[in-house]
């Protein structure tokens, strides 16, 4: 493999393939659960919306990865800048030429498209960037979470239905709130629990530096639970036809349930276990995107 290409793959390593995948789901669960009120989304400007915003994710997660260098390597973390494999100016330049590409990407979508793409830019590097990142307290990684989130399912709806102003339908408002709340209040503490000895070190006051691993092992798993009954309770209440989301989230939280009781061994399983809570959140949210495009499309 050339210089060029090898680069490039090494990056999307970097940017995290799975957080890429379950980026491009959020962006398409979007535009399905829009339909009810679109009026005739076109393939390829879906398309051409999707990779805008894929994009501009791998350009936040490239950065992202690029300024965690030092705690990634606390951490004994695998991905090719901490390993040394991938320059960092190398790498600066693919996220800097991602985030124009995903920019060219809306000419010719709706204009708020625009917009979304630059929001969320711009909210990656507040998170990870000088002079103050956000990533550095609870606070503004929930607000970063929470608006990146809300851009994902937005851009899907703007896409679908054109920019035309029409009602977002119910059972698009309940998925983003459930699947932002699942990001925030599961997420957050699963990724805590194998990173808090980098974060301590780079003098970050993550919710898990602040809690310690126990604390944030009981939040991960009361957090989800509780939320899963209060999607049950809007499905219900709501008529929503969400259905089999609730069945899939259900699954998902028994898996992150094990995952926050089961505590690893100090010494043997290190890291890897506990990576397992997050692989247990980061499973979750693929599948419940999924079973919502498979059953509205």
């Amino acid at each position: 493999m050339t210089a060029i290409p090898r680069a490039v793959a090494l990056c999307v390593v970097e940017a995290r393939p799975l957080v890429l995948a379950v980026a491009l789901l959020r962006f398409l669960t979007g535009v399905v659960l829009a339909l009810p009120v679109a009026a005739d989304p076109q393939p390829p400007a879906v398309l051409r919306g999707a990779a805008a915003w894929v994009l501009s994710i791998f350009a936040v997660y490239l950065f992202n990865g690029i300024t965690d260098v030092a705690e990634d390597r606390i951490n004994g973390s695998g991905r090719p800048i901490s390993r040394g494999d991938l320059d960092q100016r190398q790498a600066m330049a693919v996220a800097a030429a991602a985030a124009c590409l995903a920019v060219l990407a809306t000419v010719g979508l709706p204009a708020p498209m625009l917009w979304i793409i630059v929001a969320n830019l711009a909210l990656g590097y507040l998170y990870s960037g000088p002079p103050l990142p956000l990533k550095g307290s609870p606070g503004g990684t929930v607000a970063v979470l929470c608006l990146s989130g809300l851009l994902s399912y937005l851009g899907g709806y703007v896409v679908a239905t054109g920019g035309a102003h029409v009602s977002v339908p119910t059972a698009l408002i309940v998925f983003a709130a459930a699947s932002i709340c699942w990001m925030v209040f599961v997420g957050m503490p699963a990724k805590d629990l194998s990173d808090i000895p980098g974060d301590a070190a780079a003098g970050r006051r993550t919710l898990g530096v602040r809690i310690g691993e126990r604390v944030s092992r009981r939040v991960m798993v009361v957090a989800a639970l509780a939320l899963l009954v209060a999607f049950y309770l809007a499905v219900s209440l709501l008529g929503v036809p969400l259905v089999g989301v609730s069945l899939a989230m259900t699954m998902g939280v028994a898996a992150v349930t094990v995952a926050g009781i089961v505590v690893p061994a100090s010494g043997g399983e290190g890291r890897r276990g506990r990576r397992r809570a997050y692989g247990a959140f980061m499973g979750t949210q693929h599948l419940v995107h999924l079973t919502a495009l498979v059953c509205h499309i």
